[in-house]
């Protein structure tokens, strides 16, 4: 199949936006993150660059599962189920809430491989964003296509390590899913329309954003380092997390003065699994 999509390798498109006070005051209100300063041109908090280059796409042209229809910069990929499996970030110099932030995007690999469900096509994309003060963040993200399932069936169980530095619970309810939805102009129904995730995609509940359980281990994270900034951080999806589930934000030491981070279900099972490296 990715043979079909060589061509999509090496496309490179460019766009500019601005995360404003407003909109991080709304994310802030929906992560929990009291307390930051975020006024423009303050630092933007990591990874809340997400809220910039949302989709515009008419009503006509989104697919039946709300995500805009296959096609233009990604490849079209004949698999109905799309998700965002991980990513790895390089933060190299702070962007500014209210300032103007460009980033350029290419298709680095198109791959294609066989797991417990069947056939899957992973798209890895790079993205370079700049911001007033030169290269910002450097980043890779891994888009994951499979076929829709007859029934959901859970991947393997990855149990967390126990004895974590720090354990914070967490309600991903219904209602910060949909702010988060809002915010994020993410139109995936999997998020936010309950018989839609449950009797097409088969999933048991409302299946809670990949990207924000990513932003809320980070602010977790800076709250138990006093602050700190990141240098790295990389995340990988291992189990779906649902609006139902009990939920802890977690953190374990790791090599190199990093820290290992983990949202963690009842039963100690590891949803989504992530390290974070501090700046010196």
């Amino acid at each position: 199949m990715t043979g079909t999509f060589d061509a999509w390798v090496g496309r490179t498109e460019s766009a500019t936006d601005v995360v404003s006070a407003r909109q991080a005051r709304q994310m802030a209100a929906t992560l929990g993150a009291e307390g930051l300063a975020l006024d423009e041109g303050c630092a933007l908090p990591p990874l809340w660059h997400w809220m910039g280059w949302l989709p515009e796409t008419p009503m006509a042209g989104l697919g039946p599962d709300g995500h805009p229809a296959k096609g233009g910069f990604l490849p079209p990929v004949p698999l109905e189920r799309r998700m965002w499996a991980g990513g790895r970030l390089t933060f190299h110099a702070p962007l500014r809430i209210g300032q103007p932030m460009l980033r350029h995007s290419t298709i680095l690999k198109v791959a294609e491989k066989t797991g417990s469900t069947g056939r899957m096509v992973f798209v890895t994309l790079g993205h370079e964003t700049h911001g007033p003060e030169g290269l910002a963040v450097s980043e890779e993200q891994d888009i994951v296509y499979v076929a829709m399932p007859e029934t959901f069936v859970l991947p393997p169980p990855v149990a967390a390590p126990a004895d974590p530095a720090f354990s914070q619970p967490v309600d991903f309810n219904t209602v910060r899913l949909f702010r988060f939805s809002a915010l994020t102009f993410n139109a995936h129904r999997i998020h936010f329309d309950l018989p839609y995730a449950t009797d097409t995609e088969k999933y048991p509940g409302l299946v809670v954003h990949g990207p924000m359980q990513a932003m809320m281990l980070v602010q977790a994270a800076r709250d138990h380092a006093a602050g700190a900034w990141p240098a790295r951080f990389k995340f990988r999806g291992v189990r779906p997390l649902f609006h139902f589930d009990s939920v802890h934000l977690t953190g374990w030491p790791a090599a190199d003065g990093a820290q290992s981070l983990a949202t963690v279900i009842e039963g100690g099972m590891t949803c989504m699994q992530a390290e974070i490296g501090w700046q010196a």
